[in-house]
């Protein structure tokens, strides 16, 4: 649930609930499979901080 959706971050929240649609318990898969694609999705990937 969020409390405020900000435009800036209006593409991640979509892609996220994208990623939960499309990764539901009804398509099969479990909450291992899950785990195993986003940190699949996140492989070489830094988390960067930036001043603004």
């Amino acid at each position: 649930t969020f409390h405020h959706v900000s435009e800036k971050h209006l593409q991640r929240y979509a892609t996220e609930f994208d990623f939960r649609w499309n990764h539901r318990a009804k398509m099969g898969y479990t909450d291992s499979q899950r785990a195993d694609a986003v940190l699949r999705g996140i492989a070489g990937k830094r988390l960067t901080y930036r001043h603004s």
